[in-house]
């Protein structure tokens, strides 16, 4: 049984999720990663009426994350979107992108936005088979190499 709901970033199973997150990116990225040396992402911002922040939780087990920060006009800026190894191919990540789009869109949202690295191929594959487009740079997130944006109806 798998369940969505919004949670404080700060939370314990948050606080776990965005852990192994940076985890793993560190070990996938080319040159590791620093989270300190990314765009910022704070609990206040993904909290609403600013952003929100999802946790997916397996038979009550924190198994992923993501989250959104409002920006200006009526744009939702994706990040931190995470799915546990143990959970992947159950299509959870599809599943998460489309809560995060929800929510945005009851946030008043009308485009979703985000940015990548390009190590991270299976997330690419699902921006793209999700109606993401890929647009010239919108931020100087120094870890990405690829843009998306998808008007929500």
């Amino acid at each position: 049984m798998v369940s969505f709901a919004l949670e404080d970033a700060a939370s314990p199973d948050a606080q776990w999720c965005l852990g192994q997150y940076f985890a793993e990116l560190a070990t996938r990225f080319e040159h590791g990663f620093d989270p300190a040396q990314s765009l910022p992402a704070d609990a206040a911002s993904m909290t609403p009426p600013n952003g929100a922040f999802i946790v997916a939780r397996m038979d009550g087990r924190a198994i992923g994350c993501g989250a959104f920060k409002m920006q200006p006009a009526a744009r939702a800026y994706l990040k931190r979107m995470w799915i546990s190894r143990e959970a992947r191919g159950l299509g959870l990540g599809r599943r998460m992108l489309a809560e995060l789009e929800r929510v945005a869109r009851e946030m008043g949202a009308e485009v979703a936005q985000l940015e990548t690295n390009r190590t991270l191929g299976e997330a690419i594959a699902l921006y793209r088979a999700s109606g993401y487009t890929e647009v010239a740079p919108f931020n100087d997130e120094p870890y990405a190499h690829h843009w998306f944006e998808k008007r929500l109806p």
